[in-house]
């Protein structure tokens, strides 16, 4: 949804508000496709005195898995922005300032960063979560399993027969 900044530029204390529910299915974040659930935008562009800047929230499940034990995860992310739209074109693009290509605005040009922003590397189902056997596979919230505790590298198995022989 473009938002058309010349009628508002042309009101000095007025704003244009806006919802829209936009769809990132495709988008792909660390070699996955988390969003897909609908993504909720709302806020209002401000024409503040000449100073034309957007505030908005966007928010919708991120579906992941834990790091640990890979058990699925749907973990509701949301997002605020307050941002300036600069229509000067050598104007640096800074944390609170959105340079404009046009006399229209995208909301979600200025929000989908910022929700990306808000997402984690990696995400736990819990605190304490134990994750898998590394080596027969067990969840080891579940289970615990039959492995030994402590594994040798096989790298080391010469010098750990070397010390079996001395006792």
């Amino acid at each position: 949804m473009k938002i058309d900044l010349k009628q508002l530029s042309a009101l000095h204390h007025g704003s244009i508000p806006f919802e829209e529910t936009i769809d990132l299915r495709e988008e792909t974040l660390y070699g996955a496709k988390p969003f897909q659930s609908p993504v909720q935008l709302s806020g209002e562009v401000s024409n503040e005195s000449g100073v034309l800047r957007l505030k908005g929230t966007i928010k919708t499940i991120y579906s992941t898995a834990c790091a640990r034990c890979l058990k699925p995860l749907d973990i509701l992310l949301t997002a605020q922005a307050d941002m300036v739209l600069s229509d000067d074109p050598d104007a640096v693009e800074e944390d609170d300032l959105f340079v404009l290509t046009g006399d229209s605005v995208d909301p979600a040009d200025v929000l989908v960063p910022a929700l990306i922003l808000q997402v984690q590397m990696t995400y736990l189902c819990k605190e304490d979560c134990k994750g898998l056997c590394p080596h027969c596979g067990a969840d080891r919230n579940v289970t615990d399993c039959d492995c030994e505790k402590k594994q040798i590298d096989p790298r080391f198995a010469a010098l750990r027969a070397l010390l079996d022989e001395g006792e």
